[in-house]
């Protein structure tokens, strides 16, 4: 849905520039118009961003951004399911989870940090098999 409401904004945004240009008599006048609408959707298009994928090994890196460009989460893909390490922030760039996939289902220990606690959660074949909570006092720092 957010690709076809993309595209669907593209679609507009180049049919009213095909309209601008064309209204102009000269080539000069409308190469330089063209340059600038085209510098223009670049820099509007790319605030809208909210993810990155990139090939890292035979894996694909997925990074997903807050709106202020904070990275928002970010781990890997496998043959189409999360794999690997996994790590959540909040909007203000503190950590807000830590943990592992394997083949789409999670494993091992999983950390999950509040303003007051941080919390390790065991899974097993991704259920809770044990959770252990300690107070911020008894923590070091989590970035």
């Amino acid at each position: 849905f957010e690709c076809i409401q993309f595209f669907n904004k593209l679609d507009v945004f180049f049919y009213i520039c095909y309209s601008i240009v064309n209204n102009f008599k000269t080539s000069a006048m409308k190469k330089l118009m063209l340059l600038g609408i085209m510098m223009f959707s670049g820099v509007v298009f790319a605030q809208e961003i909210d993810h990155k994928y990139e090939i890292v090994d035979k894996n694909v890196k997925a990074t997903y951004f807050y709106e202020n460009g904070q990275v928002k989460q970010e781990g890997f893909y496998k043959d189409g399911k999360l794999h690997g390490k996994w790590v959540s922030y909040d909007v203000n760039g503190k950590k807000q989870s830590l943990g592992e996939y394997n083949n789409g289902v999670k494993t091992g220990k999983w950390f999950f940090w509040t303003d007051s606690n941080l919390n390790e959660v065991d899974y097993s074949d991704s259920r809770v098999a044990l959770v252990k909570t300690w107070k911020q006092d008894a923590l070091a720092n989590r970035n």
